[in-house]
């Protein structure tokens, strides 16, 4: 039986972490796209899901259906945003010939790079009552949204799916060397986040008003990104679950272990440093 992790808010309160943007940063660069696949519904979205997507036209198709069969029967109404995020192949074409969706599905561009700028704009363009983001290569079961939906609508801040809590497991392995870097990346941390046991699970859903300052803030776009929300949230004294997941490894990813394991750390020396300046 699968159980829920309570991640305890921090006890200091928002700590002045929810300040909004920085004066002259600029926000992502958002260019709507005159694409629209799927059906419109007239009853507004519970949900807005946004799938940031980079070079995804292989895998994006797929993707979006295996959600859509999840969430079509369920008691939530979701509209899916794809965010390109400056793609050179056919990612935007292949949602367009995506054809057998029920659900709304929306690609929108933004220009400024990094997983981390494209939800963002994702998130600045939600406008449902729910907001969450998932990775485009169906490492997390789509089946978790609807399990994160009903403890989210529950009277919870944050869900967010981890590989490491009781319930957790590994459908296909990551390599070795992979495994060992995520875990010292995330007792590392820890140190910013607290208890929470994995910042890096590509699933996270959100309360959107409690959380539309925290990403306005935010500043990261890269591999530690995820730290930095994780980190305004709990400093805020949001309340976040980790839900456990079935997680596959994904075939095609482009981590490359030794280059990316040195920016994201150092990506996690500049969140410390953001939060202090941020105090």
């Amino acid at each position: 039986m699968n159980e829920l992790h309570e991640v305890e808010p921090s006890a200091g309160g928002p700590g002045g972490l929810l300040a909004g943007p920085q004066p002259g940063r600029p926000r992502p660069a958002l260019v709507p796209l005159p694409r629209q696949a799927g059906v419109e519904h007239l009853r507004p979205a519970d949900l807005d899901l946004i799938v940031p997507a980079y070079n995804e036209e292989r895998r994006i198709g797929p993707t979006l259906e295996a959600i859509c069969r999840q969430i079509t029967d369920s008691p939530y109404h979701v509209r899916i945003i794809v965010v390109d995020n400056g793609s050179v192949d056919a990612t935007a074409d292949a949602v367009d010939r995506v054809t057998s969706l029920d659900v709304p599905v929306q690609v929108i561009g933004c220009k400024a790079r990094g997983k981390g700028a494209a939800v963002r704009a994702g998130v600045a363009h939600a406008v449902a009552p729910y907001v969450g983001y998932v990775d485009a290569d169906q490492s997390t079961p789509p089946d978790a949204l609807v399990t994160g939906m009903a403890i989210l609508t529950s009277g919870w801040d944050a869900v967010i799916g981890s590989r490491r809590v009781l319930g957790a497991r590994y459908v296909e392995p990551q390599p070795v060397v992979r495994r060992i870097g995520s875990r010292v990346f995330n007792m590392a941390a820890s140190t910013l986040v607290g208890r929470i046991s994995d910042t890096q699970c590509g699933m996270k859903l959100f309360r959107t008003e409690a959380v539309r300052d925290v990403f306005a803030a935010a500043n990261l776009s890269g591999f530690a990104f995820d730290v930095e929300v994780l980190a305004r949230a709990t400093a805020a004294g949001l309340r976040i679950m980790e839900l456990p997941v079935e997680w596959s490894d994904s075939a095609g990813s482009t981590l490359r272990p030794v280059r990316d394991g040195i920016n994201a750390f150092t990506e996690l020396y500049r969140v410390h440093r953001l939060l202090r300046s941020s105090r």
